[in-house]
């Protein structure tokens, strides 16, 4: 089965989940429930395409606020990548240390990737959007990392009304 295959689609409960952000917070689905939540999955810190969607987010942050929004980042890498990488950039929203890949698992954004020639498994670029009842209101797979934040809050913008 491919993580498309697994992938939770709008309409469904979004899979709950537990991290720990940069800092050792817990970050859990039940935390969020009342919100908006952007949850982005991505491969890698601090490497260029992941650079663009995290200072993306960063710099829409206020208006996703306003929108009644919060952004929360995850990637296999650990806790001292995650704050190494919010620190160089100034991240201004948790980014969630998902080291054994279990909730990318559960959201079907891990699996097999090619990069050119090169197959390997690791995390797909994909979006959660996440509605304040807990139910997956949009998916974007394969996200392309530019403009990526400001299509989430013309979303956000949209279901809302």
């Amino acid at each position: 089965m491919s993580p498309l295959d697994a992938r939770p689609v709008a309409g469904d409960v979004a899979p709950y989940f537990a991290l720990r952000d940069a800092d050792g917070t817990e970050r859990t689905l039940t935390a969020a429930a009342g919100s908006w939540l952007a949850l982005y999955f991505y491969p890698k810190d601090d490497t260029p395409g992941c650079t663009i969607e995290a200072c993306e987010f960063r710099d829409a942050e206020r208006a996703l606020q306003d929108a009644g929004a919060i952004v929360w980042g995850v990637s296999p890498d650990d806790q001292e990548s995650k704050a190494a990488f919010r620190d160089k950039f100034s991240l201004n929203f948790p980014i969630l240390a998902d080291v054994g890949h279990t909730v990318a698992e559960a959201y079907g954004a891990w699996g097999e990737r090619t990069v050119g020639e090169r197959t390997f498994t690791g995390t797909d670029r994909v979006t959660f959007l996440i509605n304040p009842d807990g139910h997956i209101a949009r998916v974007w797979g394969s996200v392309t990392p530019t403009g990526h934040a400001a299509e989430v809050l013309a979303e956000i913008t949209a279901q809302r009304g």
